[in-house]
């Protein structure tokens, strides 16, 4: 099982890995929340151990980052006792909260709770809208045009990756910053020009109407939304 460790005290970093690596576990490491999301993108983690208090930024938006195109199973190890803060790290996505300092053994016991509860989740979905088939567990799309066999059709790796976050987050408005910083990193926050020409793009690809889009569309100001065919009303 891969595991990403994020804190910035290298004692922490250290212990963690060698007592992690000791019982099988592949431990990658980072210590900043840039480097948190750089690292998860390469190594794609099964579970991820995020302290709150990081530099470059928090781990909040680590959390929030991370939301945006994984469900991997978010453990916070932080010495922020405030119910406040865990509040705020459940909220933004994460799934347990430990606090600093902590015995080896509850830790263990949380990331196998966690690790269960990752193993019992159903394959990833098949999205389909419109005649486009979303596969995200093969990283693939496909498009009928009407015709019985669907067409594959090619998207470039940025292309996936915004369609990604947006199909893994059916109608919730997914933010300019968000989809920047996921997609291209923290240097490119506000570079929207970027986000316009791959959504011009994408629209191109897979709505039928790219002018007048009816599933990736946008929230002036704001961000985008993916909106699926409404579920068919079930027979009286």
């Amino acid at each position: 099982m891969k595991i990403l460790v994020v804190d910035d005290d290298p004692q922490i970093l250290k212990a963690l890995r060698i007592n992690l690596a000791a019982r099988g576990y592949e431990v990658s490491l980072a210590e900043s929340g840039p480097e948190a999301l750089e690292v998860a993108e390469s190594i794609r983690p099964e579970l991820v151990l995020l302290d709150l208090g990081l530099p470059g930024f928090s781990g909040i938006r680590v959390i929030e980052g991370l939301r945006g195109w994984t469900d991997v199973p978010i453990l916070v190890v932080s010495g922020r006792t405030d119910s406040a803060d865990k509040v705020d790290a459940l909220d933004a996505g994460a799934d347990d909260y430990v606090t600093k300092p902590f015995a080896i053994d509850e830790l263990l016991a949380r990331i196998r709770a966690l690790s269960r509860r990752s193993l019992a989740e159903p394959d990833e979905p098949v999205t389909v809208f419109g005649d486009v088939t979303v596969n995200l567990a093969a990283h693939t799309v496909a498009k009928s045009n009407g015709a019985a066999t669907p067409v594959p059709v090619r998207l470039t790796p940025t292309e996936w990756h915004i369609l990604e976050v947006l199909v893994r987050n059916p109608r919730r408005l997914v933010t300019k910053h968000l989809l920047l910083t996921t997609v291209w990193g923290p240097a490119y926050e506000k570079e929207d020009g970027y986000l316009r020409l791959y959504l011009a793009q994408l629209r191109k690809k897979l709505e039928p109407l790219p002018a007048h889009p009816r599933y990736l569309l946008t929230e002036p100001g704001m961000g985008y939304r993916f909106v699926p065919d409404p579920a068919p009303n079930p027979a009286r």
